[in-house]
């Protein structure tokens, strides 16, 4: 078992204030594999001091020092990926093969999106020709909390920690007190980089107490939070009272429009989309909505599909998928399957309780439904787990319809081989993003939603910018700016 109680402030591995012991639980064996320390005021207090006494500068150090800096994190990375592996795999249940294919590999991915966008970025512009003397200047915004949850947790570090350090801020980054390892790790990777002291802090710590003092605290400018919508809403009313800035990628219930004329891998490739990572992603296609003429074949091939996924261990090699993250999700997930069932749903796949031959983890049967009603509850809620709704529609207009009629508006989904209705659609699906046809998007895009999904654009120079000021200057001298090169 791991011991990993210290925090990483102001450049070094230090001791919590008060002891207060969390145990990480495998989720593959209920085993305790980790104990780590959970911070308080004090801790949270350091932590900032660290970061805020960094930041003149941090923020003043050029650009080109700044990206190499990130680059050297990247560096880390690869001399460590295997480590990184299988810290998400202990931590939070994903298959070794598919945390080392999949999760451990979001770093890499955004960091160098992140680099290839920064290389673009003018740190101060012209206004325009109305007005030569007048310039816009990009700024850090200051001391940033970031609080990441646990079921990508590489994914989510590296989307919010490197493109805070890029824009010149310092930061204080609080991990999901389920899956801190790898997340100790990638302190590591800074510490190892030469980062400098105060500029990356990491406090382990939950919601009410380090995640609530960083929105609260004097000296976080900003806050960028991944995770449930209600944590998200407690967040926004905290911080308000300091007037930071919020930045929020919250749940999603995606709707996934098959029409007659999909591709014949469509209704296969959007239920194993569903079930990757045991269904735990916000923007998972938790709503197959299909066309009615091919609706019946539609449901017969996912429960085939559904029905042919294995769920074993995290630790052993395969394309299975694994546990959910712990007790308390594998009894909530078991709660909506129930509701499905007593609401009239039609159960095709999957079911109730753990997988066949399994007495220990947290195991979900992949599991789907079909003939599902709008308003049911499966239909409207974010179970996380690896539950698919399938639901009929006559005409486009209906499936928009139902599609729109959700609090999320995260990623929706297309399959069709018309392209003007691809493109329709596209516009008209309240989301913050729309893939069609299977094709993901492009590197460097922006990940975020719409409404209750959060407003947050992470990723590429959104990402970046996410963490910048926007100051406007004129009477500008250009002839010492000329001067100057």
């Amino acid at each position: 078992m791991l011991t990993k109680r210290d925090f990483y402030i102001n450049g070094a591995w230090v001791a919590p204030a008060a002891p207060r012991d969390c145990a990480v639980i495998d989720p593959s064996t209920e085993d305790t594999c980790a104990i780590i320390s959970l911070g308080d005021q004090a801790d949270t207090d350091a932590a900032v001091a660290a970061a805020k006494a960094a930041l003149p500068g941090w923020a003043a150090t050029p650009p080109a020092m700044r990206r190499a800096y990130v680059a050297g994190i990247l560096a880390q990375y690869e001399a460590r990926a295997e480590e990184m592996a299988h810290a998400i795999s202990l931590e939070m249940g994903a298959p070794i093969d598919m945390s080392r294919d999949d999760q451990a590999p979001c770093l890499p991915w955004h960091l160098q999106n992140f680099l290839t966008a920064f290389d673009q970025i003018e740190w101060v512009r012209p206004l325009g020709p109305h007005a030569p003397n007048d310039r816009i200047a990009l700024e850090p915004i200051g001391v940033v909390g970031l609080i990441t949850p646990w079921n990508w947790p590489m994914n989510q570090v590296t989307l919010k920690v490197i493109p805070a350090l890029l824009a010149g801020c310092t930061c204080v980054l609080k991990p999901s007190e389920e899956s801190p390892l790898s997340s100790l790790l990638f302190a590591e990777f800074c510490h190892d980089a030469g980062v400098p002291a105060g500029v990356f802090n990491l406090l382990n710590g939950d919601g009410p107490g380090v995640g609530s003092q960083l929105s609260a605290h004097p000296d976080v400018e900003m806050i960028s939070f991944t995770g449930s919508t209600r944590a998200g809403r407690a967040i926004s009313v905290t911080a308000a009272q300091t007037l930071k800035r919020v930045t929020l990628e919250l749940g999603g219930k995606g709707a996934n429009l098959i029409f007659a004329d999909a591709d014949e891998r469509a209704v296969e490739r959007g239920v194993r989309h569903m079930m990757n990572n045991s269904g735990q992603s916000c923007n998972a296609p938790s709503r197959m909505l299909v066309e009615r003429s091919a609706y019946d074949r539609a449901v017969e091939i996912a429960a085939a599909v559904a029905s042919s996924i294995k769920v074993a261990s995290a630790h052993e090699p395969g394309a299975h998928i694994g546990p959910v993250v712990n007790k308390r999700q594998w009894e909530q997930i078991q709660g909506y399957i129930q509701k499905g069932i007593d609401e009239g749903a039609r159960l095709v796949a999957g079911g109730l309780g753990l997988p066949e031959g399994v007495n220990k983890g947290f195991y979900v049967r992949p599991t789907v439904f079909a003939d599902v009603v709008p308003g049911m509850t499966i239909e409207k809620e974010e179970i996380f787990g690896p539950v698919l709704a399938i639901i009929p529609f006559d005409t486009e207009a209906e499936a928009v319809a139902i599609a729109n009629n959700t609090p999320y508006g995260l990623t929706n989904y297309v399959q069709s081989q018309d392209g003007a209705r691809r493109n329709r659609l596209a516009r008209v699906l309240k989301s913050g993003m729309v893939e069609m046809n299977g094709k993901s998007r492009g590197a460097g895009a922006p990940f975020g939603g719409v409404k209750a999904s959060g407003r947050a654009r992470e990723g590429g120079h959104w990402g970046i910018e996410e963490f910048l000021e926007v100051k406007a200057i004129s009477g500008w001298d250009s002839t010492a700016e000329i001067a100057a090169e």
